[in-house]
């Protein structure tokens, strides 16, 4: 008779989850951004909220929740109800999490349900205005001359230039002075004053200085050129002759693992029509970047994505020796 009861209760309850299921959403969703208000990351996760709201048919909300190289926002998903209400928008730090950080209080590959990638945001290798190079043959002599006296900014330990910064001198076989900063603001002013030599950034952050001509541009770092007016004529840092050398920084989706199919379907489809939506298009293309358009959109391409990044990233960090406690 327990045992009947139990399974009643059982079946009543995932009938019950499954009505709720078929219903989402049925309020406020909460899209949790893991880095401070204003940033890149931000910035997509607003326009992406908005583009949601239409296929949805309910409000998304951002939540910054900074901390521990997005440790701190990202458990605070994994740790959430597996309902669909409480998203993650996190970047490339999904891959490098693992080797960064030593007591990371969830697993990447595990605790969450994936919903598929977002953008590609092109990096680009800028230096201060006064550095005497102008082409990135001269950059490269330059380099090796001053071989372990170039300074080499970034956005902290684990950011998104960090990283671009290790895998540049490893591509290159050279070495240089990393100086983190508290953001990436704080690094690209002291580029414009000269106090360092080298950033390489994503372009959200970099095109207007760019434009502005406030720092040199050399590179960037996609297999292909861009098509962005102030970045189209900066060749690739393959067709330079790093093979191979390809880095982006991507935006990934994703729920709380347990969260119902259904549920993940909905939310799924609804990203797949936010990412051909031309206002969301429009603001992405502006800034260099672009949006999702192949099978890294589902799920299960996504995933494998993540984990062929965290099998990229891991060799680099730790032949680096960095971690972010």
């Amino acid at each position: 008779m327990k045992r009947a009861i139990s399974l009643m209760l059982a079946l009543s309850a995932a009938t019950t989850f499954t009505a709720h299921a078929q219903d989402f959403p049925r309020k406020t969703i909460t899209m949790i951004v893991p880095f401070a208000a204003g940033g890149p990351t931000d910035r997509t996760a607003r326009d992406l909220a908005e583009a949601l709201r239409g296929p949805l048919g309910a409000t998304v909300v951002v939540e910054n929740s900074s901390g521990a190289g997005s440790s701190v926002g990202s458990a605070k998903v994994a740790r959430a109800a597996p309902d669909g209400y409480t998203l993650l928008l996190n970047h490339i730090s999904m891959s490098t999490m693992p080797a960064l950080l030593r007591n990371l209080p969830f697993s990447v590959t595990d605790d969450f349900e994936y919903l598929g990638l977002v953008n590609d945001i092109p990096m680009t290798l800028i230096s201060r205005p006064t550095l005497e190079a102008n082409d990135y043959a001269q950059l490269s002599e330059w380099i090796g001359k001053a071989q372990g006296k170039v300074n080499i900014g970034n956005a902290g330990v684990g950011s998104a230039s960090h990283l671009c910064g290790l895998l540049y001198q490893s591509a290159t076989k050279t070495e240089m002075v990393s100086v983190p900063y508290k953001g990436t603001a704080p690094a690209i002013s002291d580029l414009i004053g000269g106090q360092i030599d080298l950033l390489c950034d994503q372009s959200i952050n970099t095109l207007p200085q760019i434009q502005g001509k406030k720092v040199k541009g050399f590179a960037v770092t996609t297999a292909k050129r861009l098509d962005a007016p102030a970045l189209k004529d900066l060749p690739t840092l393959q067709e330079l002759g790093l093979k191979d050398f390809e880095i982006t920084i991507w935006h990934g989706l994703y729920a709380p693992k347990g969260t119902p199919p259904a549920v993940t379907k909905k939310l799924n489809e609804a990203l797949k029509t936010a990412l051909k939506d031309p206002a969301f298009i429009k603001k992405t293309e502006d800034l260099g970047a672009r949006l999702i358009s192949d099978a890294r959109v589902e799920p299960a391409e996504h995933k494998k994505f993540v984990q062929s990044e965290i099998a990229k990233w891991t060799p680099v960090i730790k032949a680096a020796g960095v971690y972010a406690d």
